[in-house]
C-alpha cells in the first residue's frame, strides 16, 4: 500500500482471465485482454475512482518470465529474510532475462498486495508451485482467485489444497460473469489477508456501497426523466395541398415513434455510461426484446399486455387533427413495425368517427393549410411499457462484467414464454402511485408532479434494489 490507497498486483499467465479479472474489479473495460503471452512487459495502474478521490488501485503486471530460476535463487539467498525481495531486483536489474519477474515484483515491494489469478478448469502444474513459493516468500497479503466457469470445476479442489499452503484467502470468482455483489464479496475477503489492512478496506468497501446505492437512485431518476419527457412530448405536421391526410398521418407517426425511441436510446446511454460502461458497446442478442422496436407489437405482447389491451390502446392512438383531442400514440402503433398500413387504415376509420369528430378542432390555418398534431399520451401503458424496458436494461447492464469481452456470441435476455415485463407484477397500490404520476403529467399539474416522481422513485428503488439483489 502507498500513499494510504490500497494496493493490490494482479498476477497470472496470460489467457487464464488475469485481465479480465482485473477488468471487473477496476469496473474499467479499458483493460485490455489479450492471449498472447508477453504482451504485457510494464506494470499498469488502474485507479478507483468515487466522487473524484481514488480509494483503491490494482496494478497489472506481466507473468512470471522464469519462475523455476527465480525461486532457485531466493532459495538460495543467504541475506536478512526482510531484503530478499529487494536483493533480488537489485541482483536482476539488468538481466534482460528476468525483466518480467523483477517487473511483477516490483509493486510488491512497494507495499501492493497480491491476487493471485489461475485459471480453475486446467491441473495444477509444477511451474504454479513455483510460482505460488514466491509469492509466498515475499511475505506480502495474498489472496488466490481461482477465475473459474460454473462447468468447469474439475480441479477446484487440487487448486485449493495447493493454494491453501501458500495464501491467506482463497476466492473463486467468474470474472466474465461476477455481479456487483460478487464483487464486494471479494472486496470484503480481501480485508482477512492482512489486518492492518482492515480499517482502510472497510472504507473502501463502505464507499462502493455508497457509489452503489448513488448510481441507483440515479438509475431511477434517469427513468422518470425518460417517462415525463416521453408522455409529454408531441408533433404536429401542416397539411399541405398536395398531401392526402392519410400520408402526413402516418409521416407524423413515424416521426413521434422515432422521437420517443431515441429518448429511451438516451437514457440507456446515460445509464450505460453510470456503471462505466464506455469503452465497448453492449451488443444485446437477437432475441432480445430489448432489441425490438419500442413500439412493435411482440414488444408490448412480450412485456404483459393481452389482446384487448393492445386493441383499447390501439384504438386510442394515431395522429389527430387539432389540439382538442390528446392522442396516445405509444399503443397504437403497437403493430406499425410489421403492419403500418392496417393501423394506419384503421386510425384513419377512426379519425372520421362521430366520437372523435365532435371533439376535434382544428387550431390553426397557417399558409399551408391545418395542422395534425400527435401526442401528448392520453393512455398510461407506453408509460409501463417505458418502465419495464428501462428495468430490463438496467438488469442487463449491472451483470454485464466489464472483463467480458464476448458481445457478439453470449445470447442473453432471450424471452420465454412468459411475460418478461416487471410493472406487471406490481401492486394496485404501486401502480395507482405510477398512475398518479401520468395524470399530473397530462393535466400539467406541477404539485402533484412533484409528489408523484418522489413516489415513483420510491417504488423504483425498491424493483432496482430486488433486480441486483441487495
Amino acid at each position: 500500500m502507498t500513499d494510504n490507497i490500497p494496493s493490490f498486483a494482479i498476477i497470472g499467465h496470460p489467457n487464464e482471465g488475469k485481465s479480465s479479472v482485473l477488468s471487473t474489479l477496476a469496473e474499467d473495460d479499458s483493460v485490455r485482454i489479450s492471449p498472447i503471452p508477453g504482451e504485457t512487459t510494464h506494470c499498469q495502474s488502474f485507479p478507483v475512482i468515487i466522487d473524484g478521490q481514488e480509494i483503491l488501485r490494482f496494478i497489472d503486471t506481466p507473468g512470471f518470465q522464469n519462475p523455476r530460476q527465480t525461486l532457485a535463487w531466493m532459495q538460495s539467498y543467504q541475506g536478512p529474510e526482510e531484503e530478499l525481495i529487494c536483493s533480488f531486483l537489485n541482483h536482476h536489474a539488468d538481466q534482460p532475462d528476468f525483466h518480467d519477474d523483477c517487473q511483477l515484483l516490483q509493486p510488491v515491494v512497494n507495499g501492493a498486495g497480491i491476487i493471485f489469478v489461475v485459471d480453475g478448469s486446467r491441473p495444477v502444474r509444477h511451474v504454479d508451485r513455483a510460482e505460488m513459493e514466491i509469492l509466498r516468500l515475499t511475505g506480502a497479503p495474498r489472496m488466490a482467485v481461482i477465475n473459474s466457469k460454473e462447468e468447469e470445476t474439475e480441479f477446484i479442489t487440487d487448486w485449493h489444497q495447493a493454494f491453501r499452503k501458500h495464501f491467506n484467502a482463497i476466492r473463486i470468482f467468474n470474472s466474465c460473469r461476477a455481479n456487483y455483489i460478487e464483487r464486494i464479496e471479494l472486496l470484503e475477503n480481501l480485508k482477512s489477508i492482512d489486518q492492518q489492512l482492515e480499517p482502510v478496506l472497510k472504507q473502501v468497501v463502505s464507499a462502493f456501497k455508497q457509489d452503489w446505492q448513488y448510481r441507483t437512485e440515479r438509475s431511477a431518476d434517469l427513468i422518470i426523466d425518460l417517462i415525463c419527457s416521453a408522455l409529454q412530448h408531441k408533433e404536429t405536421l401542416t397539411i399541405q395541398d398536395d398531401h392526402t391526410e392519410a400520408i402526413l398521418q402516418a409521416q407524423l407517426l413515424e416521426r413521434y415513434q422515432q422521437q420517443i425511441s431515441n429518448k429511451e436510446q438516451q437514457t440507456q446511454m446515460a445509464m450505460r455510461k453510470l456503471f462505466k460502461h464506455n469503452i465497448f458497446n453492449i451488443q444485446l442478442s437477437q432475441h432480445s426484446i430489448l432489441k425490438e422496436d419500442l413500439f412493435s407489437q411482440r414488444t408490448w405482447e412480450f412485456l404483459g399486455l393481452n389482446k384487448t389491451q393492445l386493441i383499447t390502446a390501439g384504438a386510442l392512438s394515431g395522429a389527430v387533427v387539432g389540439g382538442g383531442i390528446d392522442a396516445m400514440v405509444g399503443g397504437a402503433s403497437f403493430g406499425i413495425g410489421a403492419v403500418i398500413g392496417g393501423v394506419m387504415g384503421a386510425a384513419g376509420t377512426l379519425f372520421k368517427g362521430k366520437q372523435l369528430i365532435d371533439q376535434v378542432k382544428i387550431f390553426g390555418h397557417n399558409i399551408g393549410g391545418e395542422q395534425l398534431q400527435i401526442g401528448p399520451a392520453n393512455n398510461p401503458q407506453l408509460m409501463y411499457i417505458l418502465i419495464d424496458r428501462s428495468l430490463l436494461f438496467y438488469r442487463h447492464v449491472i451483470n454485464w462484467a466489464h472483463g467480458r469481452r464476448d458481445y457478439n456470441t453470449y445470447q442473453t435476455l432471450s424471452p420465454d414464454s412468459s411475460k418478461q415485463g416487471f410493472t406487471n407484477q406490481w401492486t394496485t397500490k404501486q401502480r395507482q402511485c405510477t398512475n398518479e404520476l401520468f395524470h399530473a403529467l397530462y393535466k400539467k399539474n406541477a404539485q402533484q408532479m412533484s409528489s408523484s416522481k418522489a413516489q415513483l422513485k420510491t417504488i423504483l428503488i425498491e424493483e432496482l434494489d430486488a433486480i441486483a439483489q441487495i
